[in-house]
């Protein structure tokens, strides 16, 4: 009798929802994220920039900062070029297109590292060998990391812009086209103002996932400290040395640098885009 009338009693149905979604976001998310930040700080300020300023992790954060930059900017011309294509045109193999995006979220980063290794090492590669006599080393290198981020990344402004560009469609666009816009004037004046604020939180969240990436940049960078090794990496590393007030600061940087983003492009982003 109380399970028949709780069910026929809309607000409860909806606080007993709202309390289940709560406690899991609470349980899963908050409450470790929490702690990480509880650990860094429990002896204050000071430690964590002390920590922050050792130099083999200032060049953990400055590889980091410069492989998230190289891959967002890619993932960023790429994915509009690819949202365009899937949207706007119809061509031969679209379909199959359309899944191999979505590859980097279904397999895992590890996987990832190691089919780039086996496709660009120096010694047995398929194109390794002839990159290294260019003087261009991929694997145990900067552009290896930066592949490897690039593509863990990549359905994120994909898939952010494509449901935007369905749904305002192209009648500007033609209407644009007829008054006599070229190709670029189009894209810029029309297309690009309709899809911003996709476009922004894509790279938003490319970013997130750029800073914190692991599995697969471990694979490819050598993981040395000071020269391959980034900010992920060093958290591992340190934490295994007993370096536990070095490894919580460093992860709760990455963490506020990651919610920071996503936060201020909530604040900024108008209502009606929310």
């Amino acid at each position: 009798m109380a399970s028949s009338t709780y069910a026929r009693d809309p607000a409860k149905v909806r606080w007993g929802l709202r309390t289940i979604v709560v406690a899991y976001v609470v349980l899963l998310v908050a409450w470790p994220t929490g702690l990480v930040f509880q650990n860094a700080f429990a002896d204050g300020v000071g430690p964590v920039v002390d920590a922050l300023k050792d130099p083999e992790i200032a060049h953990a954060l400055q590889l980091t900062a410069i492989i998230t930059v190289i891959a967002v900017v890619i993932n960023l011309v790429f994915g509009l070029t690819i949202s365009i294509l899937l949207v706007r045109y119809d061509f031969f193999g679209k379909r199959v297109l359309s899944a191999l995006i979505d590859v980097p979220l279904s397999i895992s980063p590890v996987v990832v590292g190691l089919a780039l290794v086996l496709v660009y090492n120096g010694r047995d590669g398929w194109f390794g060998p002839t990159l290294e006599s260019w003087g261009l080393q991929v694997i145990f290198a900067t552009p290896g990391m930066v592949m490897a981020t690039v593509f863990v990344a990549l359905p994120l402004v994909i898939r952010e812009v494509v449901p935007v560009l369905e749904e305002i469609g192209d009648d500007q666009e033609q209407a644009a086209r007829s008054l006599g816009a070229n190709a670029v004037q189009t894209l810029r004046r029309i297309t690009l103002p309709g899809i911003k604020w996709a476009v922004v939180y894509g790279v938003v969240l490319s970013l997130a996932r750029s800073l914190g990436e692991f599995g697969a940049v471990k694979i490819v960078s050598g993981n040395i400290a000071g020269q391959s090794q980034t900010a992920t990496l060093s958290v591992e590393e340190t934490y295994q040395n007993f370096q536990q007030g070095t490894s919580y600061a460093l992860a709760a940087l990455l963490a506020f640098a990651a919610m920071a983003c996503l936060v201020v492009v909530s604040v900024l982003r108008p209502k009606e885009h929310n």
